[in-house]
């Protein structure tokens, strides 16, 4: 399952994407490229991911540990590896920059 949805980490606000399996969450991966012409204005509201090919710990808000069972899980610019693939999601804005991060991810061997 992929989900958008706002997070809080370290008190920064992100829009984030949540990428989850068999009711666990496996990853949550900040924009990196932020909506800001137009009509789109992300940076009023959230924070860039700036650290490119790095991930934190995050831990998750109570609730969500309780049904889940976990207290951290990755945050950041990562991608799931599985015994066969890997992959990695990019939101709006970013597949539109002249330095997206499908480029990297892809000579990464990401799909």
């Amino acid at each position: 399952c992929d989900i958008g949805v706002p997070v809080l980490h370290r008190s920064v606000p992100y829009n984030c994407r949540v990428l989850c399996l068999n009711g666990k969450v496996i990853c949550i991966r900040p924009k990196v490229f932020l909506a800001d012409d137009g009509n789109y204005r992300e940076p009023r509201w959230f924070t860039r991911w700036e650290r490119m090919g790095e991930v934190d710990d995050h831990r998750l808000n109570p609730a969500i540990s309780k049904v889940t069972g976990q207290l951290f899980v990755p945050f950041g610019d990562c991608c799931v590896d599985t015994r066969d693939t890997k992959i990695a999601s990019e939101t709006c804005e970013e597949l539109f920059t002249p330095n997206s991060p499908h480029i990297n991810l892809g000579l990464a061997g990401v799909e």
